[in-house]
């Protein structure tokens, strides 16, 4: 092979993976949306479809939005207010339901409260042993302020992980945004911001690593 055939190939080769690192995340994108669209839409289709005697496609999906939102414009005014939490103190008196109830609620509560942010701050932890390091997210601070408690997701899922408690001075801040660390927990490590990251109890900052 020539050297003219080998740089052809070679800028061949550079153009396809490009279109491939562009284009794989928009395809899983529109496909992940689309599974969640059909399996949301077909929680009410059927019965949309008892009614009307035609099957109408996004109806479903549509009548779920629409019932999200009624209910919370119910919640909103007096009466709503009180049929709701009437409803909650007979899910709370049914066993089983009470328990899986409840956590459901304060996860909801927790993840999708708007007033409320749920990671404080990114910090650096000695997990799972010493020597090592993981990007954990304090959640909450306990006896004013000595301890922390922190959120250690999971790679490449954050929304799974572990709750861990250890005191303040144990945790490095990160010297990045909350947003970043996310992202650099989800990729692996492969997308990490440029600069000092963090300073291991008085050592100097990694420029550029994690």
């Amino acid at each position: 092979m020539s050297f003219k055939e080998h740089k052809f190939w070679k800028r061949l080769r550079n153009r396809f993976i490009a279109g491939l690192v562009i284009l794989t995340p928009v395809v899983i994108t529109a496909y992940v949306f689309i599974l969640l669209f059909l399996k949301v839409d077909s929680l009410l289709g059927p019965l949309i479809y008892r009614f009307v005697g035609w099957e109408i496609p996004g109806m479903g999906f549509l009548a779920i939005l629409l019932l999200i939102f009624f209910t919370g414009l119910i919640a909103r005014n007096y009466l709503g207010r009180k049929f709701i939490g009437f409803g909650e103190k007979i899910l709370t008196k049914i066993p089983l339901i009470s328990r899986i109830y409840i956590a459901l609620q304060q996860i909801s509560q927790t993840f999708l409260a708007q007033k409320r942010a749920i990671f404080k701050e990114a910090v650096l932890i000695e997990y799972p042993r010493k020597g090592l390091y993981a990007i954990g997210f304090v959640t909450s601070q306990m006896e004013d302020g000595k301890m922390l408690g922190i959120f250690l997701p999971t790679t490449p899922n954050p929304t799974s992980g572990f709750l861990l408690f250890l005191p303040k001075e144990e945790a490095v801040p990160l010297q990045m945004k909350v947003e970043d660390a996310l992202k650099l927990v989800i990729s692996g490590g492969a997308v990490a911001p440029q600069g000092k990251l963090w300073d291991l109890k008085g050592k100097p900052g990694r420029e550029g690593e994690a």
